[in-house]
């Protein structure tokens, strides 16, 4: 497998640090990098990519600009410092989404991501083909992360709810809380979909220690989690799909 680059990335450093990063990976070939969007668009107008690596605050148009005038899109990772823009790149279908200082360890995963969904079409239809199997390598039962100077070990069975602020999460569980060096965007990719969900901007519960459900917030044991306007619509869904109802 071998899947072309663009780097879309106004700032030299950071620019560098995404070049050093795609050489690193066998399957990664950086064909092209670009200092502005109109120097982009005009490369791409010309020659297919798989992955543009696109950076958000940028001069003369943003890269959300660029990614929406696109005729022709390839696969995108965003890069940018601010995380406010993330719901609306996802909303754009973009593979992943770093958010800087990006270390070589999300950077791959962002890669491992984005090769996934380039499978060829043959690799697609043996997919869709074969029956649905359960899988042979359940899902870890438990989480490592940071406290402090050393890992603290935590079963996903004992986490009743998650907590952010800015670089920091802390993790309330039945027997502790342990607060993390780490966003809450990146614990949250640790996590199960069919077990936690994310409720707010700040919050991530356990569906399995809800232990009440009101209009604008939940509740777990004594703490009531609000409810995110933005996390609102994924939340009725999960409350109409377990036949709930709130007041």
């Amino acid at each position: 497998m071998n899947l072309t680059c663009v780097i879309v990335e106004d700032e030299p450093l950071a620019r560098n640090l995404l070049t050093q990063y795609i050489h690193k990976v066998s399957y990664l070939t950086l064909v092209h990098t670009c200092s502005n969007p109109m120097e982009a668009l005009e490369f791409l107008r010309d020659n297919k990519v798989d992955i543009l690596f696109l950076d958000i605050q940028m001069p003369e148009i943003t890269g959300i600009s660029l990614l929406k005038i696109l005729q022709v899109k390839p696969l995108v990772i965003l890069t940018t410092a601010y995380s406010e823009y993330a719901l609306e790149g996802y909303e754009l279908d973009v593979a992943d989404y770093l958010l800087k200082p990006i270390t070589f360890e999300r950077f791959l995963k962002a890669a491992e991501k984005a090769a996934g969904r380039l499978t060829t079409p043959s690799q697609q239809q043996q997919t869709e083909t074969l029956p649905d199997k359960p899988s042979s390598e359940p899902a870890s039962p438990f989480i490592f992360v940071k406290d402090g100077t050393k890992l603290v070990k935590i079963r996903l069975q004992d986490i009743l709810y998650v907590e952010g602020l800015k670089d920091y999460v802390t993790i309330h569980t039945h027997h502790q809380k342990v607060v993390s060096l780490q966003r809450l965007k990146s614990l949250e990719e640790q996590l199960p979909q069919d077990r936690f969900l994310r409720v707010h901007h700040s919050y991530i519960v356990a569906l399995e220690g809800i232990d009440a459900i009101m209009k604008e917030k939940v509740q777990i044991g004594n703490a009531l989690i609000p409810i995110g306007d933005t996390y609102r619509k994924s939340f009725k869904e999960f409350i109409e799909r377990n036949h709930l109802q709130s007041d």
